[in-house]
C-alpha cells in the first residue's frame, strides 16, 4: 500500500515537471502545444507511460509523438535531476484517447435515448 502511494506521488511530480519542460524547454517544431494528461509508472518505476493531448491542430498526433520521443532522453535527464531520482524512468509517450472515447460513448448514449423517445418508449428525461 505504501508503495502505491509513493508511485502515485512520483507520477504526479513527473507529470508536473514534464508539463513545465514541454511547454518551456522543447524547441522541436513538431511538438507545439501539448498537455500532459497523465503519467503511469510501472511498479518497478523503470518506465513511465506519459499520456498527452496535442492542441492547436498544427501537427498530427503522430508527429507530436515523434517530436516528444526524440526529446525523451533530454526530458528523462531533466526529470531525474529536478526530482532527485537516482534512476529516472524511461519515458514512453502515448496519445490520450480517453477524451475521444468518452465523447463517442456520450454520442452513442444520446442517439439511443433519442431513438427510444422516437419510438415512444420513455417519457423520462
Amino acid at each position: 500500500m505504501a508503495g502505491n502511494a509513493r508511485r502515485e506521488r512520483i507520477e504526479g511530480e513527473v507529470q508536473r515537471v514534464l508539463s513545465t519542460l514541454v511547454a518551456r524547454e522543447i524547441k522541436d517544431p513538431r511538438v507545439g502545444s501539448v498537455t500532459i494528461t497523465a503519467v503511469q509508472l510501472a511498479p518497478d518505476l523503470s518506465v513511465a507511460r506519459v499520456f498527452f493531448l496535442p492542441f492547436g491542430g498544427r501537427h498530427e498526433a503522430g508527429e507530436v509523438q515523434a517530436g516528444l520521443a526524440s526529446a525523451a532522453g533530454f526530458l528523462r535527464g531533466e526529470v531525474g535531476r529536478r526530482l532527485s531520482l537516482r534512476h529516472a524512468p524511461r519515458l514512453e509517450f502515448v496519445v490520450d484517447r480517453h477524451l475521444e472515447e468518452a465523447s463517442h460513448l456520450t454520442e452513442l448514449i444520446d442517439r439511443a435515448i433519442g431513438e427510444d423517445r422516437a419510438k415512444g418508449g420513455s417519457d423520462a428525461p
